[in-house]
């Protein structure tokens, strides 16, 4: 079945009592058994509910994974993840990331004796010189967060596979519709489901995906232990949002590239980074390893004076955090999301104060374009 079709299809008739189509919303904390000994298979809430069971095998389906799990929020995903790690563990992660999962490596499971080393992984090389002897797991994002690069998933699986180590990929800003990487050979995938699968600013969840059993088995485990579980109104809301994935990413990524390909003409813009540009360093790998180039970009300015400008001025474009939704947002991540990173890390990998982040939405792209070209041209 394609994936566009298993999309629509998610969470669809899983209610044989009613025959209802869209996944009932079970609203209840425990459930009746039976009789002693006997379980219709849920108990309690936490461990199992039957609405956030529907999404969690409708993603597995998507990711191709054995097991899929979900959690309250992206990062709730990613703690969840880190727990399959113990002290004196290392992991190496991508260095141009979401400022949120710096902190968590830098400020909370650094105090417990798990390690990371931030480097370029879109360059096998520096992986490699990167592995230690305790390392356990390469976390990746691709495309990167917010300066769009590209890692080479193949190589880095293969590299990944050669030492023992897991891995890891972030797949929030592509999506199982345009990139799946466990049927590459990643080990596990992480979302913020509450951007591109929820699609309309109106939750916060996580998802992880876990390609063999073993490792489903662990994180199962570890979201009842933990309890940072997804409720079920949630669970039912990113159901319903997940059902338009396809269609949405697709204006999406229509959208950025038209955006992308005028901003590159605009005297004030000092760079575009955009995976679907031919020029972008990163555009052939992403090509082989993935079926489209998503609706984010980023771009910088020539005047950091131009970005209070923008943010204030922008009229159909919000300027608010997060990405992913139906309604364009623009942020600036030296300032917001990548606030926790030290400046001068930021100012290394390119994360400067000219450097804004755009999630393109489903609007039309030329009133999209005549709100930029009102502020950039003012």
């Amino acid at each position: 079945m394609n994936i566009d079709t298993l999309i629509v299809q998610s969470g669809t008739r899983r209610d044989p009592a009613t025959g209802s189509i869209s996944t009932p919303i079970y609203q209840v904390a425990s459930f009746v058994h039976p009789e002693l000994g006997k379980s219709t298979g849920f108990d309690y809430s936490r461990s199992g509910n039957p609405t956030r069971q529907s999404l969690e095998e409708a993603m597995a389906k998507l990711e191709g994974g054995k097991g899929a799990f979900a959690f309250a929020s992206g990062m709730a995903a990613i703690t969840a993840t880190l727990f399959l790690f113990k002290p004196g563990d290392h992991l190496v992660v991508s260095n141009d990331l979401y400022g949120g999962t710096y902190r968590i490596f830098q400020e909370l499971f650094q105090h417990y004796g798990i390690e990371a080393s931030f480097v370029d992984t879109c360059s096998p090389d520096k992986i490699a010189d990167a592995i230690q002897l305790n390392t356990r797991a390469l976390f990746i994002e691709t495309p990167t967060n917010p300066l769009m690069k590209i890692c080479n998933l193949h190589s880095a699986i293969d590299l990944a596979k050669k030492h023992n180590l897991l891995t890891i990929v972030d797949n929030t800003f592509m999506t199982p519709y345009l990139q799946q990487p466990l049927k590459i050979g990643a080990d596990i995938v992480v979302h913020s489901a509450t951007k591109y699968l929820g699609g309309h600013n109106d939750l916060v969840a996580g998802i992880v995906v876990a390609k063999d059993k073993e490792l489903a088995d662990k994180i199962q485990f570890i979201q009842n232990a933990s309890g940072s579980v997804l409720g079920p109104q949630d669970s039912w809301l990113l159901l319903r949002g997940l059902k338009t994935l396809a269609l949405r990413m697709e204006r999406h990524q229509e959208n950025a590239m038209k955006i992308a390909c005028w901003l590159q003409s605009q005297p004030s813009i000092e760079k575009v980074y955009y995976p679907g540009l031919p020029e972008h360093p990163g555009h052939e790998i992403n090509q082989k390893q993935a079926s489209g180039f998503g609706g984010m970009l980023s771009f910088a300015v020539k005047d950091p004076c131009l970005v209070p400008h923008i943010l204030k001025n922008v009229q159909i474009i919000s300027f608010a955090e997060s990405l992913g939704g139906v309604e364009s947002l623009i942020t600036f991540p030296a300032r917001q999301t990548h606030a926790d990173i030290p400046a001068d890390i930021r100012e290394k990998i390119g994360v400067t104060d000219c450097l804004l982040r755009l999630s393109v939405g489903i609007e039309n792209a030329e009133d999209l374009i005549k709100d930029l070209e009102g502020v950039l041209h003012e």
